[in-house]
């Protein structure tokens, strides 16, 4: 299995900046086995809402609401994957998530704990 942990979350102004990092752990082969990387996010009261995705081969995709703002980006070497957010408004004020999906049969989906990021003056 593997296991994802969230960090670089917290309190930041209108119009700032923030970087997230989701660490991956376990074995080489479980690790080796996931085909792409998400960040979802998740505000009080709301749905779980997909931010950004990554794959394998480095091909990424935003939601409309971050896209511009956002860039998801991964290190192989160190297992790490980022979420770089730049003019962060107040209705990015969320729970972020790191998801891992499995490419090979059966799929399985790993998730973090969650880091907390808030938007305000």
């Amino acid at each position: 299995q593997v296991q994802l942990v969230e960090s670089g979350g917290g309190l930041v102004q209108p119009g700032g900046s923030l970087r997230l990092s989701c660490a991956a752990s376990g074995s080489i082969a479980s690790i080796n086995a996931v085909g792409r990387y998400r960040w979802y996010r998740q505000a009080p009261g709301k749905q779980r809402e997909f931010v950004a995705a990554i794959t394998s081969g480095d091909g990424t995709i935003y939601t409309n609401d971050v896209k511009g703002r956002f860039t998801i980006s991964r290190d192989n070497g160190k297992n790490m994957v980022y979420l770089q957010m730049n003019r962060l408004k107040p209705e990015d004020t969320a729970i972020y998530y790191c998801n891992a999906e499995r490419a090979e049969i059966p799929v399985v989906s790993y998730w973090g704990q969650g880091t907390q990021v808030t938007v305000s003056s």
